[in-house]
Order: C-alpha cells, then sequence, then structure tokens
C-alpha cells in the first residue's frame, strides 16, 4: 500500500509537551537499552570520513533516541566526535541529562526546523524515526537544505510499512508498562499518565502504528531524490538492513 500521512499526537501543537516529553524519554531508554540502530554504526562512520568532520547535528532528537549508545560506539573510531541535539519541539530535561552522562554532548534549546537548519550549525546531519514525521513536499525540503548547505545528511528510521512493524508497535503498550520505572530522571508524572491515566501508552501506541503507515519506502526516498536539485553534487545511498527482529531504513547523502 502507499504513504498515508494520519496525525500523530506528537505532532500537535496542542498536545502538551509533557506528555511528549514523555513518550521521547520511551524511545530514547529503549532505542538505546535495545540498541534499535546498531546497523546504523557503519552508516555514520562512512558518512563522517566523507564530510571530513567529527561533529554530528542531530535534527529532530525527540528525547534524544538512541545517541548514548550510538555516541559510546563511534567513538571507537572517532574519540573526538561531537553531537549537537535539535529539535522542532526541545525535550530540555532530556538533553541536559544526555549532556551530563557524556562530555561530548551539546544541545540547542530554541526550536530547530530540518527544513531551514541555520547556517551556524555545521557538521553531518541526521535524523532518526523523524522524516516520517514530514509530508513529501517537506521531506524534500529536508534534502534539498541540506544540499543547499553542501551539508551530508543521513535519515535512518526503525520501521516500515509492514504487517511485523505494525504488530511490533501493537505490543509497545506492554513496553512502556514494563521499562517506565527505569526511566530518567524519575517524574511522578510519568507513573501518573502512565498507570493511572494511561495516556502514554495508548498515545505511544497510536503514533508508533501511525508511523509505520507514514514511513517511506526505498522507492520513496529515491523518488525523492529524483526532485532535489543540484543532486549530483552528493554520492547518494538508500537501503534497508536487519536489526534483529526489526529493519532499520536509511538514507545516506554525502557531498562529492
Amino acid at each position: 500500500m502507499g504513504r498515508v500521512h494520519l496525525f500523530e499526537f506528537e505532532d500537535q501543537k496542542w498536545f502538551p509537551d509533557f506528555l511528549r516529553n514523555y513518550g521521547t524519554d520511551f524511545l530514547q531508554f529503549l532505542s538505546n537499552k535495545v540498541k534499535i540502530y546498531k546497523p546504523a554504526v557503519p552508516i555514520l562512520q562512512k558518512g563522517l570520513e566523507k564530510s571530513n568532520t567529527n561533529t554530528i547535528i542531530d535534527l529532530g532528537s525527540g528525547g534524544g533516541g538512541g545517541w548514548l549508545w550510538l555516541n559510546e560506539e563511534l567513538k571507537k573510531t572517532n574519540p573526538d566526535i561531537k553531537i549537537v541535539l535539535t529539535d522542532y519541539y526541545p525535550n530540555i530535561p532530556a538533553f541536559k541529562t544526555t549532556a551530563a552522562l557524556a562530555d561530548n554532548f551539546e544541545y540547542i534549546s530554541d526550536a530547530v526546523d530540518a527544513r531551514d537548519v541555520p547556517e551556524n550549525l555545521k557538521g553531518l546531519r541526521t535524523q532518526f524515526l523523524s522524516l516520517h514525521h514530514f509530508r513529501p513536499k517537506d521531506a524534500l525540503l529536508i534534502l534539498q537544505n541540506a544540499v543547499d548547505s553542501e551539508s551530508s545528511i543521513g535519515i535512518f528510521e526503525a520501521q516500515e510499512r509492514s504487517i511485523p512493524s505494525v504488530l511490533a508497535m501493537i505490543f509497545s503498550p506492554l513496553s512502556v508498562l514494563f521499562t517506565t520505572p527505569f526511566i530518567k530522571p524519575f517524574k511522578w508524572g510519568r507513573l501518573l499518565f502512565t498507570y493511572i491515566i494511561p495516556i502514554v501508552p495508548l498515545f505511544v501506541l497510536w503514533d508508533g502504528i501511525v508511523s509505520c503507515f507514514r514511513t517511506y519506502s526505498i522507492k520513496e526516498m529515491n523518488g525523492l531524490i529524483d526532485q532535489l536539485q543540484r543532486k549530483e553534487n552528493f554520492e547518494w545511498e538508500v537501503g534497508r538492513i536487519k536489526s534483529g527482529p526489526g529493519v532499520v531504513l536509511y538514507l545516506l547523502a554525502a557531498k562529492k
């Protein structure tokens, strides 16, 4: 079936920031614990090498995604790596927690739009679990902005439009219930809106299923690339890699 852009609670301006943060905190915790993005390590290393940089500008960081684990892996070959966390709805408490755990993290407190990244943010741009939030015209703007800024970019999604991905999302509320007591920093509100008023597991369930239907396929990502101006100035790579029982879809664009 084709891509369907249903709504996600996380995208809505009216959705309370603290609930959005509880959701991104969960994704950050899960991503690091199960190493969802392990297949991304060699792709990131390739992107850094081709871009001749040790700086990563992460767009749409949410709660920090799987960066704590990825950071330790990348430091094995790039000891001077610096990671800058940004988001249109920045989860500042999560950013501060991440930055306190590793001294090579920085974060931007103001909103950063992936479609129009400030020129002072130089480095390999990355997006984890966030391209599907953008409609095709906006996803095109993200890629065109990278090309126009002569910035390499790596995009990664940990789901696809498939029955296994949807089934995995159906069981996500159980993951929320089991992991919530271990998510830091501890917050009573997180317990309240998980166990007493179960908004968090329900919105994670909905947004997770919708994410599958929103995810760009390899063919669709190649279709976006075909529409870009000056795309010949970059080397493009789009692929699909198994990640345990799941899958990682990726796009890497490195300036020639």
